[in-house]
């Protein structure tokens, strides 16, 4: 929880006086931003298609404060948003952003809240144009919505995957599940024993893959560049297995996925089985990973084969094929969507 001797109480700023005070850094840098914080809406002007995207987030049930620093929450807020212009192959350019307090958070802890909002605006060059703030009696709930544009000829789909395209992805996965296992582990051992520190040495990139995500865009701008449009594109927020399934659904198509192309980093293997994980069930089930699957054409093949970021990991096949993953030991499997559900007890 937030540990600060300044303990400045919202009641004192009033929610316009909040508002003012949280965004009063953050500069408008887009043309197509006309007007930004300070109206009744904002008015922006787009002459390509526009994107929008919404996530909530829940105390309780979409983090931890227990282990998650305030400045990391509002970094991954912004992050996991801007991920899903990114998987329409889209450039973000806008977010709105609304936050629900409970009476235990100060001033201070929200503007911890807003540093990460601010790190994660410049990084991606994103303006904030908007949201709301209010008090809340369920803890902390945060509210994003990204705003993004592409050409109509660029915006790419879930249903576009053709029979005979490559299944491809960028990164590696498993890590923020993994991560979170750390973690969890560690909040544990810490609530037995507080005087105990918590032992995350050498976990720095599992660690940083759940508390601090980045999104995509350099694999946007990097296929412009190769000229290569996927036909059909999402982004692994709930497990590798949950995507490739979205994609053959909505494509009406089946696929086969290879166990050993998937990327898996060697931190993640081996912590995973330090746990008594699967490795590869880690990368098909865990999520949060926020990185790009895609399809694209066989006859691209030859443009993105040597780019050590992206993995070719299988094939679309016909709808009747279903959707399989042929195993290490080279025994066939039926891809079943095991990863994260929010609404489960």
């Amino acid at each position: 929880m937030f540990e600060n001797k300044e303990r400045t109480a919202i009641s004192e700023l009033g929610e316009f006086g909040l508002i003012k005070h949280l965004t009063t850094n953050f500069k408008i840098q887009h043309e197509t931003s006309i007007k930004g914080v300070g109206d009744d809406a904002a008015v922006l002007d787009f002459k390509d298609q526009v994107l929008i995207s919404t996530d909530l987030l829940l105390e309780g049930i979409h983090f931890d404060l227990a282990y998650v620093p305030l400045m990391h929450l509002g970094y991954k807020a912004v992050q996991v948003n801007l991920s899903d212009i990114y998987a329409m192959n889209g450039i973000a350019t806008q977010i709105t952003v609304s936050i629900g307090l409970s009476s235990k958070f100060p001033l201070e802890a929200v503007e911890e809240i807003y540093k990460g909002v601010e790190l994660a605006c410049n990084k991606f060059n994103i303006d904030l144009i908007g949201g709301d703030t209010s008090s809340s009696k369920q803890g902390l709930v945060i509210s994003v919505t990204s705003i993004g544009h592409a050409a109509a000829e660029d915006v790419c789909y879930r249903n576009g995957a053709e029979e005979g395209d490559l299944l491809c992805v960028s990164g590696d996965l498993g890590g923020a599940y993994v991560g979170l296992q750390i973690l969890e582990r560690e909040k544990l051992i810490f609530l037995e024993n507080p005087q105990l520190q918590p032992d995350l040495e050498g976990k720095d990139y599992i660690i940083e893959r759940q508390l601090k995500p980045e999104g995509r865009r350099d694999i946007v701008d990097l296929l412009a560049q190769m000229k290569i449009k996927p036909t059909s594109m999402i982004d692994v927020s709930d497990g590798l297995a949950s995507e490739i399934l979205h994609i053959c659904t909505q494509s009406e198509k089946g696929c086969t996925l290879y166990e050993e192309k998937i990327p898996i980093d060697p931190m993640t293997y081996e912590t995973a089985r330090e746990l008594g994980l699967d490795p590869t069930v880690c990368a098909l089930n865990g999520g949060e990973d926020y990185e790009l699957l895609f399809t694209i054409k066989q006859s691209d093949y030859a443009k993105l084969k040597n780019d050590v970021d992206i993995s070719i990991i299988g094939h679309i096949t016909d709808k009747n094929s279903g959707c399989n993953m042929i195993s290490k030991s080279n025994v066939s499997h039926e891809i079943k969507a095991q990863g994260w559900n929010a609404f489960k007890g």
